[in-house]
């Protein structure tokens, strides 16, 4: 056989085995199941899992809990748990510097899920808020204002939805930065709570600090041991 042909043959053959491994390795990705006392993953670039889910917890559960009548005692000394009011979640604004992507919509949904397994609230169906909205010709935002509160929930008990409680959430962080390129972001999720009849407002925010690090001693550097 000629020398050359048969390097040819050879390198053609070599060159083919590495794109047949590294596509190999692409198509070879693994998954699990987190069984329920695994912890959740760190995002290395942004919020996760890790981030959203205690923030959701502690931010709900405090301010419904501060809102709550435990009990309601009738004139003859009868003792019954208090009827439910009903809440009008309208969505979540995010004001932070990251892209909420998919995240955005699971905020919503676990928010939401809290209420409605609240023993003192229930929760407006979202198409019902959504569809109120959309009579109205306003934003959630705009429901800041008094007026437009009044005509949303006019449209609302058309609706056959009338509700004790507007709620609102807002996403925000802020950012430390060090001449080394790692940073630190504090992320908060408030939540406001405005009851229709005294146009009472409450709030709530929870806080959660993550540190990025460019590098495995960054962390050791900037907070030292754990």
């Amino acid at each position: 056989m000629d020398r050359r042909v048969f390097l040819t043959r050879v390198a053609f053959g070599s060159l083919s085995g590495l794109a047949w491994s590294v596509t190999g390795c692409r198509s070879n990705q693994k998954a699990h199941v987190l069984s329920a006392d695994e912890k959740d993953m760190v995002g290395s670039h942004t919020a996760g899992a890790e981030t959203w889910e205690p923030l959701i917890e502690q931010s709900v559960g405090q301010i419904l809990g501060r809102q709550a009548s435990e009990i309601v005692q009738t004139s003859a000394g009868e003792v019954f748990p208090a009827p439910k009011k009903r809440v009008c979640f309208v969505g979540v604004e995010n004001k932070s510097i990251e892209e909420l992507g998919d995240f955005k919509e699971q905020i919503y949904q676990k928010i939401d899920a809290c209420i409605a397994s609240s023993d003192a609230f229930d929760v407006i169906h979202r198409k019902f808020v959504e569809a109120g909205l959309r009579q109205c010709a306003l934003r959630p935002d705009d429901l800041f204002l008094p007026s437009n509160r009044r005509m949303f929930s006019a449209a609302m008990e058309q609706l056959e939805q009338p509700f004790d409680y507007l709620m609102y959430a807002t996403i925000t962080s802020g950012t430390t930065k060090s001449n080394d390129k790692d940073y630190q972001r504090d992320y908060l999720l408030t939540l406001e709570l405005i009851h229709m009849e005294s146009g009472r407002a409450d709030k709530e925010s929870a806080e959660l600090r993550k540190g990025y690090h460019k590098s495995r001693l960054g962390k050791l550097k900037h907070y030292g041991p754990s």
